[in-house]
Order: C-alpha cells, then sequence, then structure tokens
C-alpha cells in the first residue's frame, strides 16, 4: 500500500492519477472537509473515463498534527509520498503554516519509523535551498541562510526538510525532491495555475526577476521514477533538485499570453512600484476579508534572479525534462478548454 499527502493539491492530484495509471494500490489522506471535485477534474484532463481511476484511491479522513491517527492510518504501508505543505505569503499566516508544515512532516517521519515503512519521499521546495548570492547557479549543495528577507514559506519548507533528515539519521530511507516553480493545470484560482488565469483576465505588468520552472508531470515522474526499486537504493537519502529551465517573468508571461492568444504584458513594474502595490494591498486588506493579491515576500520575488541547476536527476536515472514552452503550451490548452467549457454553459 502506497500512503499519500497533499493528494488535493497541483503535484498530489498529478501524483494521484500517476500511481493509480500504474495500478498501484493508493490510500489518500485528506481533510474531512477537503474538495475532492479538484482531484476528479484534474483526473479528467488526461482519462476520458477519470471516474474509474478516481474511485480507485482509499481516501481516508485525518490531521498531519495527530501523530497518533497518523500512526494507524499507515499500518500496512509500504510506501509514503509526502506532498501535503500549507502554502501562504501572509505574514499573518506565517506562525501558522510554520508550526503546521513542520509539524506535520515531524509527526508523519516518526510514524514511518514506527510502523517500519520502506520508502519515503518527502516534496520539499527550492525554497529550502540557499539563494544564488555573488551570482552562483543554485544546486543541492547551496546552504539555506536565514535572514530578513527569507519568507515565512521558505522557513517552513527548510525546517521541513530539516525532518527528513533527522528521519534519516534514525534508520529512515527517503528521497526529497526540490521543484521550482510547478506548471501544469490545476485549481485556476490558486498556485501557479493562477498566473495563467491572471494572463487570461489581462494582465498588463511584468518584472525582470528570474526564477526556475518545471512541468507537474515531470516532478511527478520523477517521484515515481526515484522510489521505483531500480533506482531507490542509488538515490535514497539525498535530495535532487526539479527545474528544467531558469527564465525572466517576463519571459514566461510573454509565452503564457501567446499560447492563450492574449495581449502580452508591456508595463514593466519597477521595484518602487510593486512596493507601492503591495502596502496599498496590505491596507486594502485591513477592510476585506480576502488574502491581498500581492505581499511585500511577492513583491521581492518578482524582483530576486535566482539560477537553478536541476541536472543531477538525469545524471542519476534516465530522466529527461518537458520544456518549459511546451508545459507552457499544454497548461494553456485545458485554460482555454474550462474557458470554452464556462462559455457554453
Amino acid at each position: 500500500m502506497i500512503f499519500v499527502t497533499g493528494g488535493t493539491g497541483l503535484i498530489g492530484a498529478h501524483l494521484l492519477f500517476e500511481l493509480i495509471s500504474l495500478g498501484k494500490r493508493v490510500k489518500a489522506l485528506k481533510r474531512k472537509t477537503s474538495n475532492l471535485q479538484q482531484v476528479l477534474k484534474i483526473f479528467s484532463f488526461y482519462s476520458e473515463n477519470p471516474e474509474k481511476l478516481f474511485n480507485q484511491i482509499e481516501w481516508v479522513d485525518g490531521d498531519m498534527l495527530d501523530y497518533f491517527e497518523l500512526e494507524k492510518l499507515l499500518a500496512g504501508t509500504k510506501e509514503i509520498y509526502h506532498c501535503a505543505a500549507i502554502v501562504s505569503f501572509s505574514k499573518s499566516e506565517h506562525k501558522q503554516m510554520i508550526h503546521n508544515n513542520v509539524e506535520g512532516t515531524a509527526n508523519l517521519v516518526n510514524a514511518a519509523l514506527e510502523t517500519g515503512v520502506k520508502k519515503f519521499c518527502h516534496v520539499s521546495s527550492v525554497s529550502a535551498l540557499g539563494t544564488n548570492q555573488n551570482g552562483f547557479i543554485i544546486d543541492e549543495q547551496t546552504n539555506w541562510v536565514p535572514g530578513k528577507k527569507v519568507t515565512g514559506y521558505s522557513h517552513s519548507k527548510f525546517f521541513s526538510e530539516a525532518e527528513i533528515w533527522r528521519g534519516i539519521e534514525e534508520g529512515l530511507d527517503a528521497v526529497i525532491v526540490n521543484p521550482s516553480i510547478v506548471l501544469g493545470p490545476g485549481n485556476w484560482e490558486a498556485g501557479s495555475s493562477r498566473l495563467f488565469k491572471t494572463i487570461w483576465d489581462g494582465m498588463k505588468f511584468y518584472t525582470k526577476g528570474i526564477t526556475g520552472y518545471v512541468d507537474v508531470k515531470d516532478v511527478v515522474r520523477a517521484m515515481v521514477l526515484l522510489m521505483d526499486d531500480k533506482n531507490f537504493e542509488t538515490c535514497k537519502n539525498q535530495r535532487f533538485i526539479l527545474n528544467a529551465e531558469n527564465m525572466s517573468y517576463q519571459e514566461l508571461f510573454s509565452k503564457i499570453a501567446e499560447a492563450l492568444e492574449k495581449p502580452k504584458p508591456k508595463l514593466y513594474a519597477s521595484p518602487i512600484l510593486t512596493e507601492f502595490a503591495w502596502r496599498g494591498a496590505k491596507l486594502f486588506g485591513l477592510f476585506s476579508k480576502n488574502q491581498p493579491p500581492i505581499s511585500r515576500e511577492t513583491s521581492n520575488a518578482a524582483h530576486t534572479k535566482n539560477l537553478f541547476d536541476g541536472s543531477k536527476i538525469s545524471q542519476s536515472i534516465d530522466f529527461n525534462y518537458l520544456p518549459v514552452e511546451q508545459s507552457i503550451k499544454q497548461t494553456a490548452n485545458y485554460l482555454k478548454k474550462d474557458m470554452q467549457n464556462i462559455g457554453t454553459k
């Protein structure tokens, strides 16, 4: 039995589709309030009979913060894919996010050790690595350095990953993947998928920051390959950056707009302009229950230039990345179909 956390997220839902398609027995953890329709929708992108595959998942209700419940749920589990994590760039949510992400991972590691889980795959992030100070390219050896500009999300991923390394020291066999920004079809109102919808709606501004990108199907394929018996023994107890290409936000936005057949963003949003934007959004947020669309952290990230080296996995196993431009076109096509379906209702 394979146990999956975070199955309702972008990576988790694609992972569930991949595992079920391979004929694996899967138990997926969810909250009682989780919306499974989004998972079914992602299945429908890739299958003509998504319900048949979806119904093969054994969904279980649980809480990552309840250790004893996790221990019970892991009975009979041989492999774990840990995709669950809260993602927030709102300062007011930092403390809770860090607590939940780190404590939840620690509980899962402890339960895995106690129940004798044989293989563990942890989805970390490039946010758990250091930045390219002095212009160096970031690889698996780049050390994370705390600082004022380090995001709360980065803190949560670094300390969550530290729990995996602690588990490895205590006898857990695990692999860690550190994806850059993950592109793919999902909830068009959340995460990286939201960027496609924002450009569809007519985004006019761009920034000149640089970061890395990888297709969600590549992330899932890498995870499954690393956990395969033929690769696991040589790859275990290591981390692997998953990054297909580094690209400026300006280039990314232009390619997405082109794929969606929408106008390209033409106005440069300078650091001063985005600082005014996040301050204004914060002020507006005081009078609204909704989270501001931009924060200090996302504003800083928009102008940061980080270059990632994702070649280690291709040197370790038989693996090649999908070009980012192709990933953009595929994701854009799914969004266009969704928008057409909405328009015909």
